[in-house]
């Protein structure tokens, strides 16, 4: 699959539930109302949609949420997609979670292909750590962390810079992952969905500054490392870890994404900032008997890639760019 400006859509993430066990104040209200089930992919729908994508040149997975571990039977999925990375059709089945379910399944995870997780960790303080996610439990997710580490998961710990709130603990973050052995990145805020009495912009940090704050105690050279995401890296030197800058605001890397989303509805997204989107789910469910009115759907779509997204966040874009939650359209 190649879009319009000549880029290889390789890599595919998913939404396989939007509920979640945290409602964390940048990506949810707290009164948040979730979706009937039958609005909602079943398993067998999901494996269909990614499988098809697989057979167009799909070659990273990676499954999230809202929290992709706590939805019923999750494992099933794991379990069908992994013939994937058997066959050498897939390169790499990844999860993006909590960690709230980690000490449940991450033995599992890592028996059915998975090689990475990402889970993410705002603060390292347990006070702040329970208001940010509003219901959330660190010490449940540390242990979740070294039930990850004890299956042999590399571990990649994602951060949402929030200022105000956790911008005096990067130091402290850092140290932290670079002892663990853990990759750390930090994601500015994104300007999606409404999330109740937050303020967008009394959130907001532009990643630029942190960098350059950083480099006054750390020694961060660039590095050429790439996941198949918009993360930019640096080597500390100081701990030999990786640190990644996740910039949709201050520096897009729309250039060169390689990316679409379909949320647990089937609604496929080609760009995470934009509207233009494709329903999967009618020709997911049409009588035709194989999935070629899915495949074509998929092509039409990609064939409407836009170029980039339009992110802002201002004194003037203080509210949502788009209204859906990164919760649906997958984090």
């Amino acid at each position: 699959m190649i879009d319009p400006f000549g880029r290889h859509i390789r890599y595919l993430r998913v939404s396989v539930t939007d509920r979640c066990d945290f409602r964390c104040v940048y990506c949810m209200a707290e009164d948040m109302e979730f979706l009937p089930k039958r609005e909602v992919l079943t398993l067998e729908e999901l494996d269909r949609l990614c499988s098809a994508f697989v057979r167009l040149g799909v070659k990273k997975l990676r499954l999230t949420g809202g929290e992709p571990l706590v939805r019923r039977g999750i494992m099933q999925l794991f379990r069908a997609l992994s013939r994937h990375l058997a066959s050498g059709a897939l390169e790499e089945l990844t999860v993006t979670t909590n960690g709230s379910q980690l000490s449940r399944y991450a033995a599992e995870l890592a028996d059915l292909g998975v090689r990475r997780v990402n889970v993410s960790i705002d603060t390292l303080d347990e006070r702040k750590f329970a208001e940010i996610t509003r219901r959330g439990s660190l010490p449940v997710v540390l242990q979740g962390l070294e039930a990850a580490k004890r299956a042999g998961l590399q571990v990649k710990i994602n951060a949402v810079a929030l200022k105000g709130v956790n911008d005096g603990e990067f130091d402290r973050l850092i140290g932290w992952c670079g002892a663990e052995g853990f990759d750390l990145t930090l994601i500015e805020v994104m300007p999606m969905g409404d999330i109740g009495g937050e303020n967008r912009l009394d959130q907001y940090l532009p990643l630029s500054l942190v960098r350059a704050d950083l480099a006054q105690r750390w020694t961060l050279d660039d590095i050429d490392y790439r996941t198949g995401g918009p993360a930019r890296y640096v080597r500390v030197k100081e701990t030999s870890g990786r640190l990644g800058f996740i910039t949709p605001l201050t520096h897009n890397f729309c250039e060169s994404c390689n990316r679409v989303r379909v949320t647990c509805t089937g609604m496929l997204y080609m760009c995470l900032g934009q509207e233009d989107s494709a329903d999967l789910r009618a020709p997911l469910r049409a009588q035709s008997g194989d999935d070629a009115l899915l495949e074509a759907a998929i092509r039409e779509a990609i064939a409407r890639k836009p170029k980039g997204h339009d992110f802002i966040i201002d004194r003037r874009h203080s509210g949502p760019a788009v209204p859906r939650h990164m919760s649906v359209t997958g984090g």
